[in-house]
This record gives C-alpha cells, structure tokens and sequence, in this order.
C-alpha cells in the first residue's frame, strides 16, 4: 500500500484517540486498533517508514510515540 496513504490512515486514528485525557491509554489504544483492523503487512510497512524517517514522517507525535512503543 502507498505510505502516504497509510501516514494518513494512521493521522485519522490518532485524530480519534487525541481527545482522551490519558494520553498514555490513548497510546495503547492506537496501536491496538492497529493490531487489529491493520494486515501485518501494512504495520510492517508503517514501522520501516518510521524506522527510515524517525523526525520528518508526517505522523502526528501521539501516532508516531504509539507505534514505536507499542506496535509490534
């Protein structure tokens, strides 16, 4: 899948779980929801992209501190 595509798919779940006051549960959430609903080769595809482009890979803060914490 294009990786722009899945930067923005991740933004939008990360847009949903930005309104909890935990934002450590928020965190969690985000890479469940990832486990989830994602094919294991779309997470691999987000973390590589992470892992390449650790400051500049258009995820918001929250999203991109989700996945490397808790995306395995």
């Amino acid at each position: 899948m294009n990786i722009e595509q899945l930067v923005k798919m991740a933004n939008q779940i990360g847009d949903f779980f930005q309104s909890y006051p935990d934002h450590e549960q928020a965190k969690k959430d985000i890479a469940s929801h990832l486990q989830r609903f994602w094919a294991p080769q779309m997470r691999q595809q987000i973390m590589q992209h992470i892992n390449t482009h650790p400051s500049d890979n258009g995820l918001a803060p929250l999203v991109s501190s989700a996945i490397k914490e808790y995306l395995h």
